[in-house]
């Protein structure tokens, strides 16, 4: 089989969105997300068992209403950056803002953690939709969708700019010819854009993989053609099978239109898989798990995300869902408009909309290793993934997955069974960029 199947890791800490009842787990360390070590641990394990990546994310803003990992967590690049210190194979995926950050800053701090970690470093570029960050930075109102998108397009670029200051070769350090820097091989970049004004150079060499894998997470329009033109990577929605299914197809699909092979460019899924021994003690685990998390005060909350952070408590429950349209194009627009379409359709309360986000919904990576392994090959030889985004909430349930389902995977020669890179680029299988001015140097010379 040509295709095989990449895994990351998501660390949930004290537990992110749904997973409101985590923190009470006596397996889980209250400060395991501020805590290095438990990151250190989870990336260990998960290269152990051959994962691609370690994926970190990230929001700017919170209120006393948020899950409980956002409340207390570790700055993404700084947490990478000593986790590569202890792993020599495993990507190290962070998020951070194209909305709320410099490209020259952000470029250089994502630059510095690829050469920490040897060429491991990933972005997942993010827009943000929480509203209420904007005044963490100054600004009085949240930038509208178009433009939050038009940035990062805009920052994605003038960040691979910067990423190209220095061709590979540009230090040649030669001591007898007094030459530590060739300065031919030295480029400003002198960008005026709509968004930005960036001279540079970028004062850091190439890495082993030439330039950090850039990932996304589009869903709307914009997010999806944003996912086209730059990413290498994507973090799907994911949904049933036939949704999974159709998102791959239009992804791959835009990325051809836009002239760059759909081959380069990795989709991932999310999953939280539930392995025990039986696959009725999986199913079993899973609706404990379900009401474990089942808090409607945290649901209710974190239903206000969509909408800029707003506040539902404030409305009558049980009258019908309030007009909040209005907030949905500086939040969430997408997740937020069928939330909309939903609660009209169905002529459902406040409290019908809270209660349904949160319904129980079975997965399909549920059971013995065996059933999980198959329902995995199901889903990836149906094109609906390149890889899962694996979330765990705890170390033992992790184990029982790399230890059951795994080697069932390698087996089947759907996963690997050694690194054959030590570059997150070479393993998941993408190309190395040509910096931009050797490669225009070798068209004049042809």
């Amino acid at each position: 089989m040509s295709r095989t199947i990449h895994l990351a890791l998501h660390p949930y800490g004290v537990g992110g969105p749904g997973q409101h009842g985590l923190w009470k787990d006596p397996r889980v360390a209250k400060n395991a997300s501020i805590d290095i070590n438990y990151y250190i641990r989870q990336a260990q394990a998960a290269e152990h068992a051959l994962f691609d990546a370690l994926f970190i994310v990230d929001s700017q803003y919170i209120n006393a209403t948020y899950p409980a990992h956002y409340l207390n967590r570790l700055e993404p690049l700084t947490l990478l950056s000593a986790v590569a210190t202890h792993t020599r194979h495993i990507g190290l995926v962070g998020t951070a803002s194209s909305t709320y950050n410099s490209p020259f800053n952000l470029a250089r701090r994502f630059a510095s953690l690829d050469h920490i970690s040897g060429g491991r470093a990933g972005w997942n570029v993010v827009t943000s939709f929480d509203t209420g960050a904007s005044r963490n930075f100054g600004l009085e109102e949240h930038l509208d969708y178009a433009t939050r998108y038009s940035r990062a397009l805009e920052f994605v670029r003038v960040a691979r700019g910067l990423w190209d200051s220095y061709e590979d070769d540009a230090f040649p350090a030669d001591v007898e010819r007094d030459l530590f820097l060739d300065p031919a091989k030295l480029h400003r970049l002198d960008h005026e854009g709509e968004h930005f004004k960036v001279a540079g150079p970028l004062n850091l060499s190439r890495s082993p993989q030439g330039q950090p894998v850039i990932f996304q997470a589009g869903v709307s329009e914009e997010g999806r053609d944003l996912a086209a033109r730059v990413a290498e990577g994507i973090y799907a929605p994911g949904g049933s099978l036939e949704q999974a299914r159709e998102y791959y197809a239009d992804i791959k699909r835009r990325t051809a239109a836009h002239g760059r092979d759909p081959e380069h460019i990795k989709i991932f899924i999310h999953g939280g898989p539930v392995v025990a021994a039986t696959d009725e003690a999986a199913r079993r685990r899973e609706r404990e798990i379900f009401e474990e998390d089942n808090d409607f005060d945290r649901n209710l909350a974190l239903l206000g995300r969509s909408f800029g952070a707003y506040d539902f408590s404030v409305h009558d429950l049980d009258a019908p869902f309030p007009d909040v349209a209005h907030l949905a194009e500086k939040g969430g627009r997408t997740g937020a408009a069928k939330i909309i379409a939903r609660a009209r359709a169905e002529d459902l309360t406040l409290r019908q909309v809270a209660e349904s986000l949160s319904e129980f919904r079975r997965s399909p990576f549920v059971g013995a290793p065996e059933t999980v392994a198959d329902a995995i090959e199901q889903w990836f030889e149906a094109g609906a993934f390149d890889g899962i985004n694996l979330a765990f909430r705890t170390d033992d349930e992790l184990g029982l997955f790399v230890d059951g389902v795994v080697p069932i995977l390698q087996k089947r020669g759907l996963f690997r069974t050694e690194y054959t890179a030590d570059t997150l680029r070479g393993n998941l299988g993408l190309p190395v960029p040509v910096n931009r001015w050797t490669r225009e140097r070798s068209l004049v010379t042809d």
